[in-house]
């Protein structure tokens, strides 16, 4: 960890020194200086400390998770400025190299101009922390089956995922979310993992506020996610971790869900039914105790089957090519990094994409589709920029009788 943390310290080193030499030298006069000194400086020595102070048995705490956000939000806009900075200063070096013009107001500009650019994720981390976190938003689908009983036809999923109660410190918030949920008209609700961030504790203060989630008329149902676990940190024994496991599944039934670890159940409706199927977690990069073939044991080929899976890369490593067809999985766990750019039609990015195919909304594969819902909760980083809560609902429709009503 030691050198860990002198890498760290170069780093930040390098990166101020740069900002310093090319921004804010000669162009800030000293009350801006002296306090951008102080603001860094406290970033750095409170993170710094939360780090020294880490007690792997404990896990990160709160007071870690605000240490991270304001970390991020000294050094992200100065990444930002000195790359904007960098990029353009080459382009007029370029520029004057084949013009032969002078171009000292103009590297003026550039400097102004980069600390505009990196003004931008400044006030959007500052949003982020402020309000993004509990900006919930509810996100609506229709998706249309060939084979999808006609009684489902109009079958609402109401999906949330990743709640991370752990790190909840607004309950006028959270009411507000469950109100918002109590309000969709779905048929059944499924939640698909993460209910803490390691311990079953930091749930409890939260079961009188979840317990008001309504009743659904085909249930409450969830699996769990890697966060489940308690692999997170270090425990006195390996019973205590298991005991913090058996206390975590039973939380699921303390708020009226139905935990469905490797199994699956039927849902009937009008003399009709699907299958509903709960994996344990399964990640390509985290724990996999997920089964499923054990989960769709007595499952039959031509069932509709809807298959709740916390990690999306289950689906592209596992599900989306299986034989038994899974015409439709719901999964979380990417939280969308909780931090990106989504303007519909226009432009969905975030650098969590660069490690997950599929990180955020619908995504289908031949007939097949998976849903990654955005997360209810926040974890580690105490914001949201760009990448809101998700509270979805999935209408499911029958090609058939889609294609009679649109008629």
């Amino acid at each position: 960890m030691l050198i860990r943390l002198l890498i760290f310290i170069a780093l930040i080193i390098v990166i101020e020194g740069l900002f310093y030499r090319g921004i804010i030298h000669n162009h800030w006069n000293s009350t801006l200086k002296w306090s951008h000194l102080l603001f860094t400086t406290a970033v750095y020595i409170f993170f710094i400390y939360q780090i020294l102070k880490f007690d792997r048995s404990q896990g990160a705490t709160t007071s870690f998770y605000w240490a991270l956000g304001f970390l991020l939000l000294s050094i992200v806009p100065k990444l930002v400025s000195l790359l904007f900075l960098t990029i353009t200063v080459l382009g007029d070096i370029l520029w004057n190299t084949v013009t032969k013009e002078p171009s000292n107001s103009r590297r003026q500009f550039l400097k102004n101009l980069s600390l505009a650019v990196g003004s931008i994720p400044f006030l959007g981390i500052v949003h982020g922390i402020w309000k993004g976190r509990y900006n919930f938003k509810v996100i609506q689908h229709k998706l249309a089956f060939s084979d999808l009983p006609k009684a489902f036809h109009g079958f609402k999923i109401l999906q949330i995922s990743d709640i991370h109660s752990g790190s909840f410190d607004n309950k006028e918030k959270i009411e507000y979310a469950i109100d918002l949920i109590n309000q969709q008209e779905a048929d059944i609700l499924l939640f698909t993992g993460d209910i803490v961030n390691t311990k079953a504790t930091e749930f409890h203060p939260w079961i009188d506020t979840f317990i008001k989630i309504k009743s659904f008329p085909c249930g409450k149902f969830s699996v769990l996610g890697n966060h489940d676990y308690g692999e997170y940190v270090t425990w006195p024994s390996e019973k205590d971790k298991v005991a913090n496991f058996e206390a975590i599944k039973n939380l699921h039934p303390s708020v009226n869900f139905q935990l469905l670890c490797n199994e699956n159940v039927t849902i009937e409706k009008n003399a009709q039914q699907i299958k509903l199927i709960g994996v344990e977690n399964w990640g390509k990069n985290f724990k996999q105790a997920g089964d499923l073939n054990k989960a769709s044991k007595g499952v039959l080929q031509d069932d509709f089957k809807i298959l709740m899976s916390h990690d999306p890369s289950h689906w592209e490593e596992e599900v989306k090519n299986h034989s038994k067809n899974y015409h439709l999985t719901l999964s979380g766990h990417t939280h969308g990094l909780q931090f990106g750019i989504e303007i519909p039609g226009f432009i969905k990015w975030s650098p969590v994409q660069y490690i997950y195919k599929q990180w955020a909304g619908i995504y289908k594969n031949n007939d097949r589709f998976i849903n990654v819902n955005r997360g209810f909760g926040y974890h580690a980083f105490p914001g949201r920029v760009g990448i809101w809560p998700e509270i979805t609902v999935i209408e499911l429709q029958n090609k058939e009788l889609q294609a009679q009503f649109n008629g």
